[in-house]
C-alpha cells in the first residue's frame, strides 16, 4: 500500500487563476522532525481540486476553512445536528439564502455579539464560521466540505465512514501558526496597494522559523532555495498559509488514531488541528 501524501490547502471558494486554491504537498522524514515541501499544485476550478483529492488514494490533509457551523446558530435555524445531515442540508442551500439566514440571526443579536462561535474558534483565534464576508468563511465551508465528502474523505470527530479509510481531511487554521512564529505582524494581502515591503519582511520571518522549527509542533521544514523565494515572492500568502497548514496536518499524521484532536470534541462543531 502506498504512503499517504500529507497535504496543506489554502482554500478559495471560488478560485480564479489570479486567485487559485493552493495544496502544498510534502513528505515527512523517518524520525517526524523534518518535512519536505514536495511540491505546491495550483487548482483554478473547484471540479479541478475535488477530482485530484479524489485521484490520489491515501492522504491525510489539513484545510484552510471551516468544516461546521456553530451548534448555537443551527439549533436556533432548527438545522439537523448530527453533521453529515447538516452538511446535506446546507450544501442544499444557495449562497443568498445563506446570506439572508445568517444576516436575520446576526440583526437580531447586540452590537459587538452578531455572530456565534464554535468551542474551537477561542483557542485557534479564528473567525466565526457563519461570516459571510472579511474572510467569506461560511461560502468555503459550503463549497469545501461537500467536495472533500465527494473525494471519499473521512473527518475525524465528525464522520468516519469505513470506506474512506485513506483520506483523512482534517480542518487548519494557518494563522494559528503564523501567529506563534511572528506573532500579530500582518505577512500578506490580496490587495496589491497594500503588498508592502514590511508584509515581505514578516514572510521571510516567517519562513526562517519554519526552517528552524520554532514552534511547539517541533517540526522543520526542509526546502530549497528556490521554494523559500517563492514563499516570499507569493505576496497574497497563499503559498505560505498552505504551507501552515501542511506543517499542521504533518504534526497530525504521526498522532493516529485521534489527529491529535482533544478528547469531548461537539461532534457537530468539530475541531482545528493543533488548537
Amino acid at each position: 500500500m502506498p504512503p499517504e501524501l500529507l497535504l496543506g490547502c489554502d482554500f478559495s471558494s471560488a478560485p480564479t487563476r489570479r486567485k487559485a486554491i493552493v495544496v502544498a504537498v510534502g513528505s515527512l522524514d523517518p524520525a517526524g522532525r523534518r518535512l519536505a515541501l514536495d511540491e505546491l499544485l495550483r487548482f483554478t476550478t473547484l471540479q479541478a481540486w475535488g477530482d485530484w483529492l479524489a485521484g490520489q488514494p491515501r492522504w491525510i490533509g489539513a484545510f484552510d476553512f471551516p468544516f461546521s457551523l456553530p451548534r448555537e446558530l443551527v439549533e436556533h435555524l432548527g438545522w439537523p445536528t448530527a453533521w453529515p445531515e447538516l452538511i446535506a442540508h446546507y450544501a442544499a442551500l444557495e449562497r443568498p439564502e445563506i446570506r439572508r439566514l445568517f444576516a436575520a440571526f446576526c440583526a437580531a443579536r447586540p452590537v459587538g455579539a452578531k455572530f456565534v462561535h464554535r468551542a474551537t474558534d477561542g483557542p485557534a483565534g479564528s473567525s466565526s464560521s457563519m461570516k459571510w464576508v472579511n474572510p467569506p468563511v461560511a461560502y468555503m465551508l459550503h463549497a469545501g466540505v461537500p467536495r472533500l465528502l465527494a473525494a471519499g474523505a473521512a473527518f475525524p470527530a465528525l464522520h468516519m465512514p469505513a470506506n474512506a479509510a485513506g483520506r483523512i481531511a482534517l480542518e487548519g487554521y494557518p494563522g494559528l501558526l503564523a501567529r506563534e512564529l511572528i506573532g500579530r505582524r500582518s505577512y500578506k494581502s490580496d490587495d496589491t496597494s497594500r503588498q508592502t515591503e514590511e508584509r515581505r519582511v514578516a514572510r521571510a520571518d516567517l519562513a526562517a522559523a519554519l526552517v528552524r522549527g520554532d514552534t511547539r509542533l517541533a517540526i522543520s521544514l526542509d526546502a530549497t532555495p528556490g521554494q523559500l523565494e517563492m514563499l516570499v515572492a507569493d505576496a497574497t500568502g497563499d503559498a505560505i498559509d498552505a504551507l501552515l497548514c501542511l506543517v499542521q496536518a504533518a504534526w497530525a499524521s504521526q498522532r493516529v488514531p485521534g489527529f491529535g484532536l482533544p478528547e469531548g470534541i461537539d461532534p457537530l462543531e468539530g475541531w482545528i488541528v493543533t488548537a
